[in-house]
């Protein structure tokens, strides 16, 4: 099972859902979900995705380099992306 499929589990499958897919990116690397997860409405995928990042962001800032970008993107069914959440780390001065 895929990292995406780990995060967000199996896909599933309802009525008048909207199907979203999830993408990561850090520095030259980017990886989005092969399997969709549906959503009642777009605050429902924003909810989740605000979730899942919630539960990264730890991890990832220990991580993250000097003038680095870590982001979490949410993907229409045409994998455009509709929300985008960013961590930034810059050096100042």
């Amino acid at each position: 099972m895929s990292i995406f499929g780990r995060l967000w589990g199996a896909p599933t499958h309802g009525l008048n859902m909207s199907l979203y897919f999830f993408r990561i990116r850090n520095g030259r690397y980017s990886g989005a979900s092969d399997q969709g997860s549906e959503f009642e409405s777009r605050e429902a995928a924003w909810a989740e995705m605000t979730k899942v990042c919630g539960n990264l962001v730890g991890g990832i800032s220990r991580s993250l380099k000097q003038n680095a970008e870590w982001q979490m993107e949410l993907l229409d069914e045409a994998k455009r992306p509709v929300f985008r959440i960013r961590l930034v780390a810059e050096t100042l001065g």
